[in-house]
């Protein structure tokens, strides 16, 4: 399966990335690759998917241009989670000393590369 090579190199290519996990439209993970225990990513994919859903809804409300990704910075890391495509997404965790703007360049490379495995 090439996704576990797309995140390896993006949790690889990223300072201080915890993980990287896909996750369909449920919330449910379909690979991830991190220096956690997996259920740990699965927990957060799941509960940062419904934040991505519903900022989706909110830009659609109100006719903005659909959100492809965003950046949630907690006192401990950053998650960046982004849309592939309607029905997959992205999560990254990556601890605070990385700068959240290089973060967010290989996470895209990586969301390009998805896009073309999906």
């Amino acid at each position: 399966m090439p996704y576990i090579n797309i995140l390896k190199t993006l949790v690889e290519r990223t300072p201080d990335a915890v993980g990287a996990i896909l996750v369909d439209w449920e919330g449910e993970a379909v690979q991830e690759y991190c220096h956690c225990e997996p259920y740990d990513m699965r927990f957060v994919a799941a509960h940062k998917g419904i934040i991505l859903a519903r900022l989706k809804e909110l830009h659609s409300s109100v006719k903005a241009d659909p959100v492809d990704d965003v950046v949630i910075t907690a006192r401990d890391c950053h998650l960046i989670i982004g849309c592939i495509d309607d029905d997959y997404s992205l999560v990254m965790n990556i601890g605070r000393a990385c700068p959240a703007s290089l973060a967010l360049h290989h996470f895209r490379d990586a969301v390009r590369e998805l896009k073309k495995e999906l």
